[in-house]
């Protein structure tokens, strides 16, 4: 790609779109771009944000798309009738999907770290990062989610890190099948659950995508990621478990607190120890250490500056915050919204006291279609007796969908399995509700992908709570 390839990025205010137009101004391009969220009067912060670095923002009605030489880069949620489109089709300008853009950049590194699986992939991509940063190794790194170490008050949507080295961190999708389009030096696999595709489909791809790799990062502890690091030669697999002693990168000792957990690592090859304490609580995070320590000890850093690098990771944006408290009520801000990371989320939350009042909105109707009789058994699996589970509907930002299965759907099954669930007309109808409930003792949590305005939406929960 040429440096003088102006790049216009179509739902640029996307969590996958926005440290990718990031990275891009980083490297001299030309860089514009248009989002609905924009144009609905959404999120005004990050688009600010976006212009104070240069990046020039258009209504979503083709007004952006004027110049041949523009590449366009959409996401594969942005249909062929969005008036973006039809313009760059219009001018015979090159039209490129976002994760084809992106496996151009994360392929032309020298060493490049590809991050996948169903959860997990943001905050691991974010501990590699951390790491290798702490390290003095100036990577790159592209993620889904803002990385909080690299946050400031300039810059508060720091999704994105550029460096000037050839090494390359990337969290990468399943989700539509890009991921086969990443040639990864180091691929690390968290877990394999059922999320976007079926299983069969996920085991393909993820298998294709370790088996690549000149060192595959497995974890031992995910049925479906064990099996598949059986098929790996030993030379090529890094495997990490919280109860395998045999793994490569094992974890013990594990000692849970509300705001972090501590752990000891012993690396299998020397022997060596080393005492870890996150500031991010959850057995599922110290897998996702485990993870990082194994990619970043690959790339030559130390066990000792992957410990200390650790020590002083302060997490990632909308992965269990805690937004606040008021009236005796804490407030949680999550992005979970598959059944594992959902469940990985309650379990963490229910190894302390308090009630849990969970408003969770659906990321898409079509994921609720998929996933139905997984999210109505993990929620009456993972809810306590007196918790109880609020649903608006799914997030909704245009285009044509099956509404088929609704919110309803899913809370009347969690109910017919003996758990407390309303589904309610829209999310105002759930804050109210939450309010409403609320007593000294309990935890609030806001679950839900795709919609920025869910932080909002529980920022304003803790200030109604201080109202009160």
């Amino acid at each position: 790609m040429s440096p003088d390839s102006p790049y216009f990025l179509c739902g640029i205010g996307g969590s996958g779109m926005l440290p990718l137009a990031l990275i891009l101004r980083a490297r001299g391009h030309e860089v514009a771009g248009s989002d609905r969220a924009l144009d609905h009067g959404r999120t005004a912060q990050k688009f600010d944000f976006l212009r104070a670095r240069g990046i020039a923002l258009f209504p979503q009605d083709g007004s952006g798309v004027t110049d041949l030489r523009q590449i366009l880069v959409a996401s594969a949620a942005v249909e062929d009738t969005v008036p973006d489109m039809v313009a760059a089709r219009a001018l015979g300008a090159i039209v490129m999907k976002r994760a084809d853009l992106l496996a151009r950049l994360f392929n032309a590194a020298g060493r490049a770290i590809a991050v996948g699986g169903t959860s997990g992939k943001s905050t691991t991509t974010g501990m590699i990062g951390w790491i290798l940063h702490h390290a003095h190794r100036d990577p790159t790194v592209m993620n889904g989610a803002v990385m909080v170490n690299f946050a400031t008050p300039d810059a508060p949507f720091a999704s994105a890190l550029v460096g000037d080295s050839d090494l390359f961190v990337s969290e990468v999708d399943e989700s539509d099948g890009s991921i086969a389009q990443y040639s990864p030096h180091i691929a690390v696999l968290n877990n394999v659950a059922l999320d976007h595709k079926s299983m069969d489909e996920l085991r393909m791809l993820f298998g294709d995508f370790v088996g690549k790799a000149a060192i595959a990062v497995m974890n031992l502890d995910n049925d479906e990621t064990a099996a598949l690091a059986a098929r790996l030669a030993p030379a090529q697999r890094r495997t990490f478990s919280l109860h395998d002693a045999a793994a490569d990168y094992h974890a013990a000792g594990l000692a849970p607190a509300p705001d972090g957990i501590a752990f000891t690592v012993t690396e299998r090859a020397t022997g060596e120890t080393a005492a870890i304490r996150l500031a991010t609580p959850g057995a599922h995070n110290v897998a996702n250490a485990l993870a990082a320590i194994a990619a970043a000890r690959a790339c030559g850093v130390s066990l000792a500056e992957c410990a200390a690098a650790l020590a002083t990771f302060k997490g990632i944006r909308r992965r269990l915050e805690r937004v606040g408290a008021a009236a005796g009520v804490t407030v949680f801000d999550d992005f979970a919204h598959n059944p594992d990371k959902i469940a990985a989320t309650l379990g963490t939350l229910h190894a302390f006291p308090g009630r849990l009042l969970v408003m969770f909105q659906p990321h898409g109707y079509g994921p609720l279609r998929m996933m139905r009789e997984a999210f109505i058994a993990c929620f009456a699996e993972q809810l306590a007796a007196d918790d109880v589970l609020l649903m608006p509907d799914p997030a909704y930002f245009g285009g044509t969908v099956d509404r088929s299965v609704t919110s309803e759907d899913i809370a009347a099954g969690v109910r017919d399995k003996g758990r407390h669930a309303l589904a309610l007309t829209d999310r105002a109808a759930c804050g109210a509700k939450l309010l409403e409930l609320a007593r000294p003792g309990d935890r609030i949590v806001v679950m839900g992908a795709r919609d920025d305005t869910l932080s909002t939406f529980a920022a304003e929960l803790v200030a109604d709570l201080g109202r009160r």
